[in-house]
């Protein structure tokens, strides 16, 4: 029964073990090794452990822009990976970590979220490709995302003001005539704020803020009152750049299919929330949800669906690899 215990704990931690830090590679690590008895099938043997090449393709796989000539050189490198991975594996097992609460709770926690992000992944196939018609729609809706796309050159300074203090700043802001003069005065009146400064293309910016963005002139302003002060962005200049609809058309194909996901997967959820029976207990018990609705019940609803889509890529970048924008507030 020991000898058991040790196998299924050597088990679970060769699953999930490594997940925090790299989950890419403990998917790979995790690899089925039924064909590990072909020859052809294993790139290296770790001990009494495999590694096999069905291991290797799987994480070249997720490397975006491999090229076939770069795949040799590349599978190596992933190999001796594996193969510290494996190590790192062996010697846990060794001190008996697979037994330690906390990385037992990692090793769960782990596995909840592959089987949920499995569960996203299942469901959204169910999603069909938006039509041409609808990218036609979306690229005459969004002119300040790609026929009148912009550069723009902003300025935010987030400051601490007390209540009373905040029509003062705001009449200051309004009497300066560039943000370095409004600077100087936040100094000389000791006001403690942070700012930075960055160019942006309009598809990096929170798409909520956009529109309010595009209507600035360069010189222009907007404040945001925040629980502890102001936020104010400053537009210092802006320059034309429009991207046609032949170029924007993967980028906004993908991010209407990414929207399309997520709504179907709440729509899901809220469905599985219904037919479920959930019970709040102790502390949790006071101020639960009840009969209010399951989008207001709880963040939890959402902990399974996909993040909101950012902007569509007008340059025809990848939407999944568009910065998040300045923090500005929506």
């Amino acid at each position: 029964m020991n000898l058991m215990m040790k196998k299924q704990g050597a088990a679970s931690l060769r699953v999930a073990v490594i997940a925090a830090a790299a989950l890419t590679l403990v998917l790979a690590g995790c690899g089925d090794k039924k064909g590990g008895d072909k020859a052809s099938q294993t790139a290296a043997k770790v001990n009494k452990e495999e590694i096999t090449v069905h291991q290797i393709n799987f994480v070249l796989q997720r490397q975006q822009g491999l090229k076939p000539e770069q795949a040799e050189a590349a599978s190596r490198q992933v190999l001796e990976r594996l193969i510290e991975q494996e190590l790192a594996v062996q010697k846990a097992q060794d001190l008996k970590l697979d037994r330690d609460p906390r990385v037992v709770q990692q090793i769960e926690a782990a596995k909840r979220e592959i089987l949920a992000r499995a569960y996203v992944e299942r469901t959204g196939e169910a999603v069909a490709k938006p039509t041409a018609e609808e990218i036609a729609a979306y690229y005459s809706a969004k002119p300040a995302l790609f026929k009148e796309r912009r550069l723009y050159s902003l300025q935010e300074i987030a400051i601490e003001a007390k209540p009373d203090q905040l029509e003062t700043l705001r009449s200051k802001l309004q009497a300066a005539k560039n943000m370095g003069e409004f600077v100087e005065f936040l100094k000389a009146n000791e006001f403690r704020f942070t700012g930075n400064q960055a160019v942006r293309a309009a598809e990096q910016l929170p798409l909520a803020s956009l529109d309010r963005i595009a209507a600035m002139k360069d010189g222009d302003s907007v404040i945001s009152q925040g629980p502890n002060g102001l936020q104010v962005l400053f537009l210092v200049g802006s320059r034309s750049q429009p991207v046609g609809e032949d170029q924007a058309r993967p980028a906004i194909e993908q991010f209407l299919t990414n929207q399309r996901k997520s709504e179907l997967v709440q729509k899901d959820m809220k469905a599985l929330r219904e037919a479920a029976k959930i019970e709040y207990v102790g502390k949790f018990a006071e101020g639960a949800p009840g009969a209010a609705p399951a989008a207001e019940a709880t963040p939890a609803a959402s902990v399974a669906a996909p993040a909101p889509a950012p902007a569509p890529a007008a340059s025809g970048l990848d939407a999944s690899a568009i910065s998040k924008g300045m923090g500005l507030k929506k």
